[in-house]
């Protein structure tokens, strides 16, 4: 556990140290010394301040690659979306607010990827539903898979349905981040829950719609697992459709409803994502704060096996 990490090829995560490094200064340190040479600033529960990190960075040589909007505030259960694409055009201009800050601190430090993640649909009675969905699928046995399986994929049909003006505001929210940062990348990403509007389809829409101001596809190897068990567009369908135009992945195994797994540790079947995910790609790990060094060294020696 004491010896150095060999230097690879991958970023890492901020949200992998969660409130065991206080600042930025000690995590890249912490980064290099596992031997990456790159970072993501990501969802934390405790953000750290950025300050001091030009001078670490001229130390240590590492470089901040993307940026997961939301980084700077503290997650919240619910931080799939950066409520671009609210019905509620207060909620929306306090989002374009917050994701300007976010891109604007990117430049700061030289960061070329901005990821933006999600979008619930508002509406609360399918949030109470999905709530509800969630842990029954959870609990489900054998006997009743198939049900609960009929039953998420009405409500994301439904939400497909109810959310279609807010994947609209989305994709104005976005062309005016684009107009008013043309030199900033942007990739949308899916959430992690029933009721994110950028279910399979939607995605699809964001992308056409966006086509010209060059929006990217951002992949979640774990969230996306866990879609394909319970009955949705599953993982090689997923990078079978959008990895033409996918910028990155996170990097992350999933096993029984839970994500953010060290890679290894879980189902997910990374040769299979390999196989779609490009040498330019970036490929950030990103796994649970409560996993270690250790864990996450073993974790990229597993992804090198398998091909990434």
């Amino acid at each position: 556990m004491t010896q150095p990490g060999i230097p690879n090829e991958f970023s890492l995560s901020t949200s992998c140290y969660g409130a065991r490094l206080e600042t930025i200064e000690d995590q890249a340190f912490a980064a290099v010394a596992m031997g990456f040479r790159k970072l993501e600033l990501g969802l934390t529960h405790n953000p750290v301040a950025l300050s001091g990190f030009e001078e670490t960075r001229r130390e240590t040589g590492i470089s901040v690659v993307s940026l997961v909007t939301g980084c700077l505030n503290p997650r919240s259960d619910h931080m799939s979306g950066t409520k671009l694409g609210s019905l509620d055009p207060e909620l929306r201009e306090r989002a374009l607010l917050t994701s300007r800050r976010h891109i604007q601190v990117a430049q700061q430090y030289a960061c070329p990827t901005v990821i933006l993640r999600g979008c619930e649909v508002e509406e609360p009675d399918l949030v109470a539903e999905a709530i509800a969905l969630k842990e029954r699928h959870a609990k489900s046995t054998e006997d009743t898979a198939e049900e609960i399986t009929e039953a998420i994929s009405d409500l994301v049909a439904r939400v497909q349905k109810q959310g279609q003006l807010q994947v609209e505001h989305l994709c104005r929210s976005i062309h005016t981040l684009r107009a008013e940062f043309p030199e900033i990348r942007l990739a949308v990403e899916p959430g992690a829950t029933f009721i994110d509007i950028l279910n399979f389809e939607a995605m699809g829409w964001v992308l056409d719609d966006l086509a010209r101001q060059d929006l990217s596809y951002w992949h979640d190897s774990g969230t996306v697992h866990l879609r394909g068990t319970s009955g949705l567009p599953g993982q090689g369908v997923w990078l079978e459709e959008y990895g033409s135009r996918l910028l990155g992945i996170h990097l992350q195994d999933a096993a029984y409803g839970k994500a953010e797994l060290p890679p290894g540790l879980g189902e997910v079947d990374f040769r299979q994502v390999a196989d779609y995910i490009s040498c330019e790609a970036e490929k950030v790990v990103e796994v649970n704060s409560s996993h270690g060094r250790s864990e996450i060294l073993a974790s990229v020696q597993f992804l090198i096996d398998r091909g990434f």
